[in-house]
């Protein structure tokens, strides 16, 4: 008599936070930044984040408390809860997760995953685990019990992202009329978007204001102005309370000059403002 020996199969290992378990908590509110949080107990963190820019566009990271060994396909999938058993599981996109990295989406793969939450369904992501010889099938699902209301406050934080990032104001070049310290609407409009940015930023410690002027005045003249408009600047930043210890000031008078003084349109280039930020290593 021969025996047959019958393998078990692989069941899924599941990943989901039960009803009670559920958290979806806003951790990060300013006009910079907006990021939700969600915990998926015994495999890591979900987190919806936006930063301030010309274009909101979302990102989603799936925070592993053990990254993967190897980069793996994945899919994404929308899991109906177990409260609607009558509506299906239906596939929304393959995505590749990378050796060493969070699980990364972006753009419009995360407005969807929001539509799916707020709708009352799972995004689960499926994928092969590690290491290879105990290969197991995962399934990592976001709970959408709790979602809508802290849903409704990250829309809230979107809507009030800054329409400008870092990389837009950075390096500001302001340019005068001859003889003028004046400011004017744009550049005083772009130096409303620094103060307003540097007030909520923690990792910009330096706002640097270097005044230069052309060579249409002498030496000492043209000394005299840059300084006028380096302390206008300065006066002016206080104003909209940009903290004092942030601001430094230089002024080159007629040095350093970009371009030929002997033509207008030189001079013109010539008597400028630079407003550069230094940003601290985080």
């Amino acid at each position: 008599m021969s025996l047959l020996c019958v393998m078990p199969t692989a069941v899924a290992k599941n990943y989901l936070a039960l009803p009670n378990q559920s958290q979806w908590q806003l951790v990060v509110d300013s006009p910079l930044e907006c990021r939700l949080n969600h915990v998926i107990p015994g495999y890591g963190n979900a987190q919806f984040s936006a930063f301030s820019s010309k274009k909101i566009n979302l990102h989603f990271e799936l925070k592993m408390n053990r990254q993967l060994g190897a980069t793996r396909n994945v899919k994404l999938t929308s899991m109906p809860p177990s409260w609607m058993p009558g509506d299906a599981a239906y596939a929304m996109v393959n995505l590749k997760f990378f050796k060493q990295f969070d699980g990364y989406v972006e753009g419009n793969t995360v407005w969807r995953m929001l539509a799916e939450l707020e709708n009352g369904r799972n995004p689960t992501f499926n994928y092969k685990n590690w290491p290879v010889q105990q290969q197991r099938q995962l399934e990592v699902g976001l709970s959408a019990v709790n979602f809508n209301k802290s849903y409704q406050l990250f829309s809230q934080c979107l809507n009030n992202l800054m329409p400008f990032s870092f990389d837009d104001i950075a390096f500001t070049i302001l340019h005068y009329k001859s003889d003028s310290d004046e400011l004017n609407n744009m550049s005083q409009k772009r130096l409303a978007q620094i103060a307003d940015y540097v007030r909520y930023s923690d990792d910009i410690d330096l706002v640097l204001v270097a005044a230069y002027s052309d060579s249409a005045q002498g030496t000492t003249e043209g000394l005299r102005l840059s300084e006028q408009r380096a302390a206008k600047i300065e006066s002016y930043f206080k104003g909209l309370g940009l903290p004092e210890n942030r601001i430094q000031v230089e002024a080159h008078g007629k040095r350093r000059p970009i371009a030929d003084n002997a033509t207008p349109v030189g001079r013109n280039q010539n008597r400028r403002v630079v407003i550069s930020l230094g940003r601290s290593e985080v």
